[in-house]
């Protein structure tokens, strides 16, 4: 190898290192400081901006009711009370070959996706296709299990419910109750609370007015999961906080 080559990578090798070193600390803080303050904005709300607009509106974990937070675990990720970030029972049963011919459902409780990854990747990623997913593999993996250290649950959970999509360019659970049911998410009942969480994953194609039929089909179950689960001490903990 030339010094002109060993120069070359030499610096190449440097410049990658500062890169990854000053991609680490931005993030990092990134992170510290969304640890008390909602994300501004997310890549998610300002791709759907166009064509859909924007509404938002963001309340703290004390202006949600119980039975929001309580919906969406029922419905997401089950064991995110008790899981560090990832459901590893979940991952390896989403990984076993299915059988050709068959539908493959995901159950009520959530699939591989829990919920603290879902606001890592709504936080600080982007939405993907098929192969877009693999490239954010790696940082959500990073921020799923930082966010865990740093943040804890009450807020992956406050975060969650205040950036995530529940409509067409609805985001967060205050905006979903007023443009729903007109009424502020500290009031909603437990069976409006189901039928916003009931729209995920997909919110522009499962419509909770006028309902579709997911949406009816999937917020009694909902419901029923809600009931099974508030008793659960773990749980009745983190919603009542």
């Amino acid at each position: 190898m030339t010094g002109t080559s060993r120069g070359f990578f030499g610096k190449a090798f440097h410049f990658i290192k500062r890169a990854t070193l000053f991609l680490f600390a931005s993030s990092f803080l990134y992170i510290l400081v969304t640890k008390w303050i909602i994300p501004p904005v997310t890549v998610t709300q300002i791709t759907n901006a166009v064509g859909y607009g924007l509404e938002r509106d963001y309340v703290s974990w004390s202006e949600m009711n119980a039975s929001i937070k309580l919906a969406a675990i029922a419905s997401e990720d089950q064991s995110f009370p008790d899981h560090g970030g990832f459901d590893w029972d979940a991952i390896e049963k989403s990984l076993q070959p299915k059988k050709k011919g068959k539908k493959t459902k995901i159950p009520l409780g959530g699939g591989a996706s829990t919920i603290t990854q879902q606001t890592a990747k709504n936080v600080f990623l982007w939405q993907g296709g098929r192969y877009s997913k693999f490239v954010r593999k790696v940082p959500e993996l990073y921020f799923t299990k930082m966010i865990e250290l740093i943040w804890g649950k009450k807020r992956i959970l406050e975060v969650y419910l205040n950036v995530i999509e529940m409509g067409p360019g609805i985001f967060g659970i205050e905006a979903a109750a007023k443009h729903y049911f007109h009424k502020s998410a500290r009031n909603l009942t437990r069976a409006e609370a189901a039928m916003i969480i009931a729209c995920l994953p997909n919110p522009k194609k499962f419509s909770v007015k006028p309902m579709s039929r997911r949406v009816s089909w999937r917020y009694p179950q909902i419901l029923q999961q809600m009931r099974n689960l508030e008793d659960d001490e773990d749980v009745h903990a983190l919603v009542h906080r």
